[in-house]
């Protein structure tokens, strides 16, 4: 699909010049910063995303008693 959208001539010139860099076209790297822009705003729940992290670790024991140990670690400094 085909859009006109008003970007400021600053932006252009900085965007070219990515362009030019990659070897691509202007509209190539509009795509992929509109892509980018929507994979993250789909993917900002950085809780669910997290959740899990430390299920299945049994290399540090208890995961909370790991966390305090590393907090008193860090305050010692």
């Amino acid at each position: 699909m085909r859009t006109l959208v008003d970007i400021p001539d600053e932006d252009v010139e900085q965007l070219d010049a990515l362009a030019a860099d990659a070897k691509r076209s202007r509209a190539a790297e509009i795509r992929e910063a509109v892509r980018m822009h929507l994979d993250r705003r789909s993917n900002n729940d950085w809780i669910r995303r997290g959740a899990g992290y430390w299920k299945g670790r049994t290399d540090i024991g208890d995961a909370v008693e790991y966390q305090r140990s590393a907090r008193e670690d860090r305050s010692v400094d």
